[in-house]
């Protein structure tokens, strides 16, 4: 019998460093990030997230009649069905009008709920597809917005057709028309979040598409694989990080190179740094702090102290340990003197990352062939079940 040291030459696990297939979507490499032939920096400073959304769903830059035309049909798609409103409100409720359920567990259910008054749920044509997937696109911010403010106890808001799909989420989710440049940098961070190849959630969405299972189901694996906090949840750690790095310094402990000495020394999990990919920097993380850091600037001091903390925590990991932060890191301080609630971060990736995960499934559908990968077996040796 083969040993698994023979077997297993390298480490494998993650299946890192290893290219499992094309695609015509996205590339990630050390130097540039790009969507359809188009580079991340570029977008960010020239698209809005329609158009974005647009290039990955359709495949090409729109013109101008069509983007207006896929606008306008978003807005009209926003509004969920009251039943869907029921469930929100007795799942996203706190206790004891509800079990206050994770949001990203609530965005899931509410995926999967709509899925069942889907005419066309089980239909895998690309025009289908496309359908269902500007439903969602359209629909994802309206039910994280009421979910928010079912959970605050607060009365939910309908979808504002005036707004654009960024300053809408925000509308939705906080009752309050945002400014035009919280609105920006929303539309900024949606864009930057949207796309990127053969991650774990688009990975889990395109596995569950290979089986030829519907979008709405890859979507909920998507969801699921998103929530984690290695993966999507790692914008809220980083900011909850930031908060304990406040406290240590406010209660007269320490400051910032104190606590992260204690952080090395307890061998505590840093999150928003270091990327599987991205050994030299996330290309991202520095467009994401440049438009947050305009908002703190802003508002003033007591907002701006969370990137000043930030900015040194970047230093000292860079100093001591060579790691760069990637997205998430930006992420969460800009998203917190946004005003936007801390359990909300990863939902609203979901709200950009559902045009890469339909992208995605519709590609896979289109060329399928089921994913299914080899297992290095490390067991015990062969042996007789009555020796």
């Amino acid at each position: 019998m083969t040993t698994a040291t023979e077997a297993k030459p390298q480490d494998s696990r993650g299946l890192a460093g290893q290219t499992i297939g094309d695609t015509d979507i996205c590339s990630v490499n050390q130097t540039q990030l790009i969507y359809r032939g188009y580079e991340i920096a570029d977008l960010a400073a020239h698209a809005t997230f329609e158009e974005v959304a647009f290039l990955l769903l359709v495949g090409h830059k729109p013109s101008t009649m069509e983007l207006a035309a896929f606008t306008d049909e978003l807005v009209s798609l926003r509004a969920i069905p009251d039943g869907l409103k029921t469930v929100l409100r007795d799942i996203a409720g706190n206790p004891p009008h509800g079990p206050g359920a994770h949001p990203m567990s609530i965005l899931r259910t509410a995926v999967s709920y709509l899925s069942h008054f889907e005419p066309d749920t089980e239909d895998n044509s690309p025009e289908s597809e496309l359908h269902k997937s500007k439903r969602l696109l359209a629909r994802i911010p309206t039910i994280i917005g009421y979910g928010q403010m079912v959970r605050e106890g607060r009365d939910p808001v309908e979808p504002d057709p005036n707004l654009g799909h960024a300053a809408n989420l925000l509308w939705c989710m906080t009752g309050q028309k945002p400014s035009e440049l919280v609105a920006k940098v929303m539309d900024v961070s949606l864009t930057l979040y949207a796309e990127h190849d053969f991650n774990a959630s688009t990975f889990t969405c395109r596995v569950i598409a290979s089986t030829e299972s519907d979008l709405a189901g890859a979507v909920c694996g998507g969801i699921s694989a998103l929530k984690g906090p290695l993966h999507g949840g790692a914008n809220e750690m980083a900011m909850e990080m930031l908060k304990d790095i406040d406290a240590f310094i406010t209660s007269g402990e320490g400051d910032v190179r104190a606590f992260m000495d204690m952080a090395f020394a307890e061998k505590r999990k840093l999150m928003g740094f270091g990327h599987r990919v991205y050994k030299n920097g996330d290309h991202r993380a520095g467009i994401l702090r440049s438009w947050g850091l305009k908002i703190a600037e802003a508002q003033g001091p007591d907002s701006k102290k969370w990137f000043d903390i930030g900015d040194e925590v970047q230093r000292i990991m860079l100093e001591d340990k060579n790691i760069h932060p990637n997205v998430d890191f930006p992420c969460g301080m800009t998203y917190f003197v946004m005003g936007i609630p801390v359990p909300q971060y990863t939902p609203i990736f979901v709200a950009s990352r559902i045009t890469g995960w339909c992208a995605h499934i519709m590609e896979q559908h289109e060329h399928n062939r089921i994913i299914r990968p080899l297992a290095n077996y490390a067991g015990p040796e062969l042996r007789e079940w009555n020796g």
